[in-house]
């Protein structure tokens, strides 16, 4: 999950990568971490890619994955689900790399309209 500084308050991005492509097929944002967040960015994973029954949802350790309502998601869709270890983050590798190149791109968009001003 990611997040960003937006004026005065903060948002916060969950999104869903096919691992196969790297390709990101779903996400959502928000103003808070809840389990509705990841839900919501889940959903659309799943009705753009529409995956088949032996889909492996892999997540970290944050409390809004391991939330009651994200699980029973999961359930529904036959997924199974695969957890981070707590404090490896090789496990998430791939996420960390898409957030991190999602928030380079941010800086340098804002650095080149801050210099056409």
């Amino acid at each position: 999950m990611g997040y960003a500084r937006a004026g005065e308050s903060w948002f916060y991005l969950a999104a869903v990568l096919d691992l196969a492509t790297r390709e990101s097929v779903g996400w959502s944002m928000r103003d808070h971490m809840r389990a509705e967040l990841t839900s919501a960015a889940l959903m659309m994973g799943t009705r753009r890619q529409r995956p088949g029954a032996r889909l492996v949802c892999h997540f970290d350790c944050g409390s809004q994955y391991a939330a009651k309502a994200y699980r029973k998601q999961l359930v529904s869709m036959k997924a199974t689900p695969s957890m981070s270890r707590t404090g490896c983050w090789y496990d998430n590798a791939p996420m960390e790399s898409f957030f991190d190149t999602l928030k380079i791109e941010l800086v340098q968009e804002r650095r080149r309209r801050l210099r056409r001003l």
